[in-house]
Order: structure tokens, then sequence, then C-alpha cells
């Protein structure tokens, strides 16, 4: 029973684009692991950018430092 769990930040990801991420890794792991795709569990966890760090700094100051 494959679990894959997608983060990302909360910056304007659509129902559609959600959709497609579910498929593709899905299909992923359907072909590449031959499991079946009832068995298959996708989450995606969308983080505020306040709660997100690279390079050690937040990724809400990155974004206004880079515009």
């Amino acid at each position: 029973m494959p679990y894959i769990n997608i983060k990302v930040t909360n910056e304007g990801v659509t129902p559609e684009q959600k959709a497609e991420l579910v498929a593709g890794a899905t299909n992923l792991v359907q072909q590449v692991l031959d499991k079946d795709p009832s068995t298959i569990f996708v989450i995606i966890d969308e983080v505020d950018t306040d709660n997100w760090g690279i390079a050690g700094r937040l990724v809400t100051e990155r974004r206004k430092a880079y515009g």
C-alpha cells in the first residue's frame, strides 16, 4: 500500500494541478513498482510560506527579497 506525500507551498496550486499530481504520482508508482492503483494513496499538503524554510530563511522572506 504505497503512500505518497507531496508538499507544496500554498501559492495558488489549482485543483486541476493537484489532480494532475495525484494522477501522475499514481501512474509512476503503478509503472515502476507494479502496484494496483486502488492501493496507492497520494496526499497533498499545502504549507504556508511562513512555515517553510530554504537555506536558513523563510520562503515568505525569500519571496519578498527576490520579488
